[in-house]
């Protein structure tokens, strides 16, 4: 009799229970702006049971387009047009269902006219890319935040180790006493993921700052003081895919809102598969809509509410922040027509803006079909301006760390005639001097590691990117000497930055507790640096290099007022540098002066080089 009485209140309390008040939990974006060349804004509300509402504004300028209902009762997604009278101010927003009334105040604010605020990265810049949680802790107060999981715990390298938004802004006067221009930060938003949530891939809220790094106001003062230090700031942004945790997940908007929304199916990888064309419909499908790993739900670009949604959320963090690029994670797996549009609306609304996507790929085809002003045989139009180069990375590792003379196993070219080589090819990109070039980055082995721990090897190859075409990189920690010995373990990689925590032995920073070598690392790279700073040859002057021969590769950086000649010398022994094939360059100049010593020497037959060195030198 018992189970029976159970079973009948189990039956009944639906029935008889209060049904759930309506509420709005989610409104986004949060605010925006008047003065957007196109007027239109999609406003996602998110809350119980709000379909059956009808939203109503009154407010001049202001006027509700449509309404689309999808098939969870808990969105509405509201479009709004905004007339050029529309000014900044607030309103409510009315939702009204019989009887019942629901209301959010929301706020216009007045878009920055100045071109200034939103002033992109060029080959000007160097690049200071940082991965937040590993470079300074200067907030302990937030290593723990209540309701969220993965604590800080240096002991972990995939946990979180308690970096911050403060303790960048602690380090900006470093940063740019180093000759840095530019930031780019790893991802800051919200990752409220249970583990290895640290590097910030995984978000789960696309307009909240994770506390543990700060807040959004936080970001957005980092942002304001590194502008007055000439620094700008570049955001790493990701619309691939988010986490697993994300809100979303447990209330998706549509049957589509994901690429194999039934579970977990992995990608490929197959790059290739943009571009191939003999792609199988299986293939490609495959490659764009698999996910990365099961904690990372891949998203589903073509689904318009949700691309419209992902590409405001870009206007409003370049417009909230005032940014100086972004930096778009996996750029060609999200649906790539999408990707077109996305660019094309951020360059139309911040025409002096920058954007650099990451195609990781040695296929220096496959990283051109993405780029601004590249023909593309299949009728492909892209919008976006720079890439990372990924073909010249692993050409420059290569050309250092293999023989002379010698071949790979695939029969091509080893030595430095990779580098040669790698440059030669730079006819199939529209703008090769927009890419951005590196060392090495978050995601691969430190640079130092990838030479053998070879010093000589490491400057050779900081010089290069740092006097090449393009937009040079340095990940933190690569001015010292970081490395990841015996391991590939991302979180070694991306090992805390010393100084940045309250008692490290070693002060990067300050130098203190530095060895020797890591400081005379330090100094030579601070030395490029500040010299290329200023120095418009690198930033925009033509490139014309010379065949390697004997293990020494020439080339020069030259405009109508300048010339700047950098020689590599793998030899073990010093080297007289026969001159007579570069007399096109060096006509019309006496001496050179070495960047890097001050040493003058007059030009002759013969240049000395160094043994087993790189030298920068000015023409004079």
């Amino acid at each position: 009799m018992k189970s029976k009485i159970v079973c009948l209140f189990l039956i009944l309390l639906p029935l008889t229970a209060c049904a759930a008040e309506t509420t709005i939990d989610h409104l986004e974006p949060p605010f925006w702006w008047v003065g957007f060349e196109e007027p239109g804004l999609q406003l996602m509300i998110h809350g119980n049971d709000i379909t059956r509402f009808t939203p109503s504004i009154d407010y001049p300028g202001v006027a509700i387009e449509r309404v689309e209902r999808v098939r969870s009762p808990d969105y509405l997604f509201v479009y709004l047009s905004l007339d050029k009278v529309a000014k900044p101010g607030q309103f409510d927003i009315v939702f009204s269902h019989g009887d019942e009334k629901l209301t959010h105040r929301y706020s216009l604010r007045q878009k920055d006219p100045d071109p200034a605020h939103a002033k992109g990265f060029s080959p000007a810049d160097s690049i200071y890319l940082i991965t937040p949680d590993r470079f300074a802790n200067g907030d302990s107060g937030n290593d723990v935040v209540e309701g969220m999981g993965d604590h800080a715990d240096r002991n972990k390298p995939g946990g979180r180790h308690g970096g911050d938004i403060q303790g960048i802004i602690d380090s900006l006067g470093y940063i740019e006493s180093m000759g840095f221009t530019a930031i780019w930060l790893n991802p800051l938003l919200e990752n409220a993921m249970p583990e290895y949530s640290y590097h910030g891939y995984s978000t789960t809220d696309f307009y909240r700052v994770d506390p543990r790094y700060g807040s959004n106001e936080q970001y957005r003062e980092l942002v304001a003081q590194a502008r007055e230090k000439g620094l700008g700031v570049i955001m790493d942004m990701i619309v691939n895919h988010i986490g697993s945790e994300h809100w979303w997940m447990d209330d998706l908007p549509t049957g589509d809102w994901l690429n194999f929304q039934d579970g977990f199916v992995g990608t490929s990888h197959e790059h290739i598969a943009e571009q191939d064309p003999h792609v199988s419909a299986y293939d490609y499908r495959m490659y764009s809509d698999g996910w990365f790993v099961p904690t990372m739900p891949d998203l589903n670009q073509r689904n318009a509410l949700l691309a419209d949604y992902l590409t405001q959320n870009a206007l409003w963090w370049i417009e909230y922040l005032g940014l100086a690029g972004i930096r778009m994670d996996t750029y060609p797996y999200p649906d790539k027509h999408y990707m077109a549009e996305w660019t094309r609306r951020i360059m139309q609304e911040y025409p002096d803006f920058n954007i650099v996507g990451e195609e990781w790929t040695s296929n220096q085809a496959a990283v051109a079909y993405w780029q601004r002003g590249k023909v593309n045989t299949d009728g492909y139009v892209s919008w976006l301006p720079s890439l990372m180069d990924f073909p010249l990375q692993e050409s420059m590792r290569l050309a250092l760390m293999t023989e002379e003379g010698s071949r790979l196993d695939d029969g091509s070219q080893a030595g430095l005639m990779r580098l040669y080589l790698a440059l030669a090819n730079d006819f199939v990109y529209a703008d090769p001097g927009a890419l951005v070039t590196f060392p090495d980055n978050h995601d691969m082995s430190r640079i130092f590691t990838q030479v053998g721990e070879d010093q000589d090897l490491y400057k050779m190859a900081l010089a290069y990117v740092l006097t090449t075409r393009g937009v040079p990189q340095i990940y933190y920690g690569t001015e010292i000497l970081m490395g990841n010995p015996g391991t590939t373990d991302h979180g070694v990689i991306r090992s805390d930055f010393p100084g940045g925590w309250a008692g490290d032995e070693k002060n990067a920073f300050t130098g203190s507790g530095l060895s020797a070598d890591e400081k005379n690392a330090q100094a030579f790279v601070r030395k490029l640096l500040t010299w290329r700073r200023d120095k418009t040859v690198i930033h925009s002057g033509k490139l014309t290099h010379f065949r390697p021969e004997n293990g020494t590769y020439v080339y020069f950086r030259h405009d109508d007022s300048d010339s700047v000649m950098v020689v590599l010398n793998k030899n073990e022994t010093a080297v007289d540098l026969e001159l007579a094939r570069f007399a096109e360059r060096l006509n019309g100049f006496s001496s050179v002066t070495d960047v890097i010593s001050g040493q003058t020497m007059e030009l002759g037959k013969t240049l000395g080089l160094l043994p087993r060195s790189v030298q920068v030198f000015e023409l004079r």
